[in-house]
């Protein structure tokens, strides 16, 4: 199975998907059967290498087609889309790593073979990094990672566990009892309930508005098990390797969300245009001339992967910011320019305009990725 055939079989997932876009965007809750097609589909094979039977090549080769897949899915379901890309992107810190020196080679080989295996029989990854009052800083994390027989028990609070329910793994950070800097850890939350019987417990319910349905739940740990990234101390050392890759993915939903929003109102649009007043016309010039810039933000995003590989971290982060900032501009421009019954839940175009704003928050939110983009812009 190629990267093609997985992405005609998810476009045609997204088909059906898109059949009943009203009826989702109404949802505040994910539905297994979704992720069971997309399983189905091939896509969790995004997250295993080619040698193990799945999709992942490298960055350079593998970042477009895997984006593109989100792309699609974002156009029939942005929530679905965006707890989908933490699977790929997740997974890739262990693809982008390489061979762990001595002595921790065949720990970390044995970790990456388990890790595709989970995918390959049919486990989504997700997220649960962020932490009350960190910033969306990572290495800022302070649950509390206990050394147990066999493992870990981590402690702390955690939010914006997106896919919390679906997932059965979940990457997140935590600081070593003993150590002075955080690192990578893994849960395996499969069928775990929230009530705190085995751990984990529901603080707060996602309620979100934009990607409403994405279960982006808080949950307390309570010495629960964890596993540690086989080649410890790389906590940064992935984000910088990997970020690219993840910048790419997340800003692949939104960029499908983007499409959908400008396709609907396009053709709306048509049906009235010799009734637009003179501010609408200029909003809606200044919405495609966004879209128009969109495209090209996100094209750049790929093509500098493709060339530059792990270095091309400060172009997709600027990519990302550009479009985050773009598509809420693009999409409150259209609510204007359709009038403002477009401007409520009920409308479609009232769902993509808070959709969109998720990227602006999503790892790295607004300002640690200003701090990055300052840093770096000034030191390169």
């Amino acid at each position: 199975m190629d990267s093609s055939t997985v992405l005609s079989q998810v476009a045609e997932v997204a088909a059906r998907f898109a059949r009943e876009r009203a009826e989702r965007q109404r949802r505040r809750h994910l539905e297994r059967a979704d992720f069971h097609a997309l399983a189905d589909a091939g896509f969790l094979r995004t997250g295993v290498a080619r040698e193990q039977g799945g999709l992942w090549s490298d960055l350079q080769r593998s970042t477009r087609p895997i984006s593109e897949m989100l792309r699609v899915i974002a156009h029939a379901d942005p929530s679905v889309a965006l707890v989908a890309s933490m699977h790929p992107a997740v997974l890739s810190f262990w693809l982008t790593l390489g061979d762990a020196p001595e002595p921790y080679s065949a720990a970390f080989a044995e970790q990456k073979r388990f890790v595709a295996q989970t995918a390959l029989d049919g486990h989504f990854w997700g997220t649960i990094t962020s932490e009350p009052g960190s910033g969306g800083d990572v290495a800022r994390s302070r649950a509390l990672a206990e050394p147990i027989a066999g493992g870990y028990a981590l402690s702390g609070q955690k939010h914006f566990g997106s896919g919390s329910g679906i997932a059965s793994y979940m990457i997140t950070t935590a600081l070593p009892q003993g150590e002075s800097e955080a690192d990578w850890f893994y849960l395996n939350v499969r069928d775990v309930p929230w009530d705190g019987s085995r751990g984990v417990r529901m603080i707060s319910e996602w309620d979100g508005y934009g990607m409403t349905a994405t279960q982006s739940h808080a949950l307390a740990f309570e010495r629960f098990p964890a596993t540690r990234m086989a080649w410890p101390g790389n906590l940064l050392v992935v984000s910088g390797v990997a970020g690219a890759f993840v910048s790419t993915l997340f800003s692949a939903v939104i960029v499908g969300v983007v499409e959908t929003a400008i396709a609907q109102a396009r053709e709306l649009l048509r049906k009235r245009a010799g009734e637009l007043r003179a501010y609408e016309r200029i909003e809606w010039v200044r919405a495609e001339n966004e879209a128009w810039l969109i495209g090209q933000a996100f094209e750049g995003m790929r093509r500098a992967v493709e060339t530059k590989g792990s270095a091309a971290g400060l172009d997709a982060l600027r990519g990302k910011e550009c479009i985050a900032e773009l598509a809420e501009s693009l999409t409150a421009r259209l609510c204007k320019v359709l009038g403002g019954g477009s401007c409520h839940r009920g409308s479609p175009f009232g769902s993509y305009f808070e959709d969109v704003r998720a990227l602006g928050f999503l790892r790295p939110p607004w300002g640690l990725a200003f701090d990055q983009l300052f840093e770096r812009a000034l030191s390169d």
